[in-house]
C-alpha cells in the first residue's frame, strides 16, 4: 500500500505582463477619410492590495487627430449572453471592418467569408471601444481569482464599470462625452453599469445609452406557469412572423396591423389569460378565433395549449406542414429538424447559419490585421458563464439585490430622473423571438420610465438586425442621431 501524503496546493499561475497591440489604419467613414489607431490591449483589474485579479481585453479605435477631447465622444460597446464576446457588434455593425452574410434569412455557407471596409462605421463621430467581459474573448481571471467570481449581474457590472473608469483615466478622456451600448443581455449590462457608475455619489454619468435588442425586465421572457406577461408580450412578434411566412392575411400596412395586434393583446388576450379557468366559454371562443387569425396557428392547437404560446412551440408548429422550423434570433430563418413530430425545434437556424462566418472573420481579423498574438484562442461564447451566472446578488441585509426575476428597468427610470440630459435609444428587430419588441414596450410602461425620452426604432429583421443591409443602414443612421443629440 502506498503511503498517503498530503497533496501540495497548486502554485497560482504566474501573472504575465499585459498585452498591447497597436496598428495604424486609414478608412473612409460617412464620406470622410480618417486616419485612426487600433489598440488591442489588456487592462488589469486590481484587488484592494493592488494585485491583478483579472484582465479585460478591449479593442479601441481612436481617430489620430480628434481635436478637442472635450467634444470628441467615446462609445463603449459589448454583446450579451451572458457569456458572449463582442464580435457580433464589432464585426457585424459598428467596427471599421465587418463580415458580410446573407440578409434574407439564408445561410452564410462555408468560407472563405467576405470581410469588407465598413463605410457606415461611426469613427467620424466617435471613438469606439469594444469590450469582451471576463471569460470571453481574451479576457480572463488572473492569479488565484476564478472566472465565476465575475459571473453575475452585479459582479459583471462592477468589473465593466471599473474597466471604463480606468480606460478614461489611461486615455485622458474624462472630459469627453460618453456613450455606452449593448446588445441583448448587453442592454441589461448597460443599465446596470450606468447605475453603478452614477449611483452612490460616484458621479460617472453617460450622455447616452444605445440599447439594441432590449431586455431589461426578465419577467417578460420567462414562459412559466403563472406568468402571463411573456405570452402577451410575444404575440405581436408571432403575428408579424406569420404574416412574413404567408400564414395569415393582413392589411398591406404592416404598422397598422401591428397596432391592431397590440390592442388585442392588451385589451382582450391579457384579460382572457388572467381570467384563466374563470373565462366564459363564449369569450374563450372569441379570443381563440382572433388568436388563430393573428398567429396562423389552428384553433384546435391553441385550444389544447390553453391559449398560451411558448416561443419554442410556435417555432416548431407554424410551418410544421412544410417540414421546417423558424428561427429564434430571427424568425425569417428556416431550419430542418431530425423529424417533424417533436414539440420543440432541434436548434436555432438563425444562429448556426451565420456563426461560422463571424467566428472565422473575427479570428482572422484580430490575428492578421490587428496583429494580436495572445497565444490562446479567442473565446466566442462561454457556456460556463451562462450556466453559472448569478442572477441574484446580496444586499447588506442578506436579501437579493434583484428580487424575483432580474429587472433593471427601474434603475433606468432612476437614471432618467437624476440625469435629465441623458439620451436613451432602443433598437428592436420585428422578427426577434429572443427579445420581443412588445415586451420592451410593456417594460417601459410599467417601471417608472419616461417613454417620451426614449427613442424607439424598429427594423425589418431580427435580434442581430445588422445582418440585413437596409436595417444596418438605418441602425447606424439612428445611432448617429443619438450621438448628435
Amino acid at each position: 500500500m502506498l503511503a498517503q501524503t498530503e497533496a501540495a496546493a497548486p502554485a497560482p499561475a504566474e501573472i504575465p505582463e499585459p498585452g498591447r497591440y497597436v496598428t495604424n489604419h486609414r478608412g473612409t467613414f460617412n464620406g470622410r477619410q480618417i486616419d485612426y489607431t487600433a489598440i488591442g490591449a489588456d487592462l488589469y483589474l486590481l484587488d484592494p492590495a493592488g494585485k491583478p485579479r483579472a484582465t479585460i481585453f478591449s479593442y479601441s479605435y481612436l481617430m489620430d487627430e480628434p481635436g478637442d477631447p472635450s467634444t470628441r465622444p467615446v462609445t463603449f460597446l459589448f454583446n450579451g449572453g451572458p457569456g458572449s464576446a463582442s464580435l457580433w457588434v464589432h464585426m457585424g455593425a459598428f467596427g471599421p471592418k465587418r463580415v458580410i452574410v446573407p440578409g434574407d434569412g439564408t445561410a452564410a455557407g462555408a468560407g472563405p467569408y467576405k470581410v469588407v471596409h465598413n463605410p457606415l462605421c461611426l469613427l467620424d463621430a466617435t471613438d469606439l471601444v469594444f469590450i469582451d467581459p471576463i471569460g470571453t474573448g481574451y479576457s480572463r481571471p488572473l492569479g488565484e481569482t476564478k472566472a465565476e467570481d465575475f459571473f453575475g449581474v452585479d459582479a459583471d457590472a462592477e468589473a465593466i464599470g471599473e474597466f471604463i473608469t480606468q480606460w478614461l483615466t489611461l486615455h485622458r478622456r474624462w472630459a469627453s462625452p460618453r456613450f455606452m451600448g449593448g446588445e441583448s443581455y448587453g442592454t441589461t449590462r448597460s443599465v446596470a453599469v450606468a447605475g453603478k457608475l452614477h449611483g452612490g455619489l460616484n458621479g460617472v454619468a453617460f450622455n447616452g445609452l444605445a440599447l439594441i435588442s432590449v431586455i431589461l425586465d426578465f419577467h417578460t421572457a420567462r414562459f412559466e406557469k403563472g406568468n402571463i406577461l411573456p405570452d402577451v408580450s410575444y404575440l405581436p412578434t408571432y403575428a408579424v412572423t406569420a404574416l412574413y411566412h404567408g400564414r395569415i392575411k393582413a392589411p398591406s400596412d404592416q404598422a397598422a396591423f401591428i397596432d391592431e395586434v397590440r390592442h388585442f393583446a392588451i385589451e382582450e388576450y391579457a384579460t382572457a389569460l388572467l381570467a384563466g379557468s374563470r373565462l366564459a366559454p363564449a369569450k374563450r371562443r372569441q379570443v381563440l378565433r382572433k388568436l388563430a387569425r393573428y398567429t396562423g396557428l389552428s384553433e384546435t392547437w391553441l385550444d389544447r395549449t390553453n391559449l398560451r404560446i411558448d416561443p419554442g412551440r410556435f417555432r416548431k408548429e407554424l410551418l410544421r406542414d412544410k417540414g421546417v422550423t423558424v428561427g429564434r434570433l430571427d424568425t425569417r430563418y428556416l431550419g430542418q429538424d431530425f423529424d417533424d413530430a417533436g414539440e420543440m425545434p432541434d436548434d436555432d437556424p438563425a444562429g448556426h447559419m451565420i456563426a461560422g462566418a463571424y467566428t472565422g472573420a473575427v479570428n482572422d481579423y484580430l490575428t492578421r490585421e490587428l496583429k494580436i498574438d495572445h497565444g490562446r484562442p479567442y473565446q466566442i461564447f462561454n457556456r460556463d458563464a451562462l450556466e453559472k451566472w448569478k442572477w441574484h446578488g446580496a444586499k447588506k441585509d442578506g436579501g437579493p439585490s434583484w428580487p424575483g426575476y432580474v429587472n433593471v428597468a427601474p434603475e433606468l427610470g432612476r437614471l432618467q430622473r437624476e440625469l435629465p440630459d441623458m439620451k436613451v435609444w432602443m433598437a428592436n428587430g420585428l422578427y426577434d423571438l429572443a427579445t420581443a419588441f412588445f415586451a420592451v414596450e410593456n417594460t417601459i410602461a410599467n417601471n417608472g420610465i419616461d417613454a417620451s425620452r426614449i427613442a424607439m426604432t424598429y427594423y425589418q429583421s431580427g435580434h442581430m438586425m445588422y445582418v440585413h443591409e437596409p436595417s444596418l443602414e438605418s441602425l447606424l443612421a439612428d445611432f448617429r442621431t443619438l450621438l448628435a443629440s
